[in-house]
């Protein structure tokens, strides 16, 4: 299970005794049921909305089953508030148990996708029964900031359809050993709005933009044109200098820190020349050293195309 590093840095489920334990939580129709019916899929015990309160005992129970259960996944959410206040509690005592994995695995979406789901399901929110969905979901997003903060793995579903949000989670909890540490280079457009699943967010609109060249203003980052125009600034190769410096000091200290996956995003205005060179100049950089993969979210927006 690929989910994040022990200090010991041995891969996640591979200790024959250790009890896999993921916590299942986010925002309210961020996709928290197809979560569980993929861990369901991948032979994880599973419970849904269970009080934070009990969950102690639920684990002491498991324990005591002599290893027949060794994954297990809790969906918890606000629809349980009245308990809720007992979570960070419960997280504190699961985290210090040995021979015990507990992960953090958190759901998000724009708040205007959320919106737009509550629509079509015609349902209420759950912290705003009476009133528009989207007061719910402020109250709900400051709610859960802290327990965000906590996750160690972050999964924005704004742009996922189901079968999409399943992948994911297969990927991200199928990785081998080798895999437990990895890093991907996000190229984005600020136009379209900041990637609300990235760990680092780096500007880079100062930088010569090739939008304003004729002939490059079609091409992408992905091609040599593009990718020679950006470098071959004086302001970009010391922004580079300056950003790896940084980044080599960095990743060490995530992947000491135990998470399993850190998303740097790169922005510039439109999302497809300059941060979409820099995003694969970086993920080659770094390519020997770590498990490296490039997402360019927004490179063909332009041409009316999501991806």
């Amino acid at each position: 299970m690929n989910l994040e590093m022990r200090e010991d840095e041995e891969a996640v489920g591979n200790r024959e005794n250790d009890l896999d334990v993921v916590i299942i939580t986010g925002m309210s129709g961020a996709g928290k049921t197809v979560a569980v019916q993929s861990f369901e899929d991948l032979g994880y015990y599973c419970v849904d909305n269970l009080p934070p309160a009990i969950i102690p005992t639920f684990i002491e129970l498991v324990e005591s089953s002599e290893g027949k259960v060794k994954k297990i996944a809790l969906v918890i959410d606000l629809r349980g508030r009245e308990f809720f206040e007992h979570l960070f509690e419960t997280v504190d005592h699961l985290s210090s148990k040995q021979n015990l994995n507990l992960h953090i695995l958190y759901l998000d979406a724009k708040d205007n996708v959320l919106v737009q789901r509550y629509k079509e399901t015609r349902r209420s929110h759950p912290l705003a029964a009476e009133e528009a969905p989207l007061e719910g979901i402020q109250q709900e997003r400051n709610m859960l900031a802290e327990l965000k903060g906590r996750a160690a793995q972050v999964i924005d579903t704004s742009d996922m359809k189901p079968k999409q949000l399943r992948e994911r989670i297969i990927q991200y909890i199928s990785g081998t050993a080798k895999d437990v540490f990895s890093v991907n280079m996000m190229s984005f457009g600020f136009k379209y709005g900041l990637p609300i699943d990235a760990d680092l967010v780096f500007d880079v609109r100062f930088l010569p933009n090739p939008h304003y060249v004729e002939l490059l203003q079609p091409k992408t980052g992905l091609q040599e044109e593009v990718s020679s125009y950006v470098l071959k600034w004086s302001e970009t190769q010391e922004f580079l200098t300056k950003l790896i410096n940084l980044l080599e000091y960095m990743l060490p200290q995530y992947k000491k820190e135990g998470k399993s996956q850190l998303i740097i995003a790169i922005g510039c205005t439109g999302g497809k020349h300059r941060s979409v060179t820099l995003a694969e100049y970086l993920a080659e950089h770094f390519a020997s050293s770590y498990s490296m993969s490039t997402t360019h979210r927004d490179i063909e927006k332009a041409k009316g195309i999501l991806v």
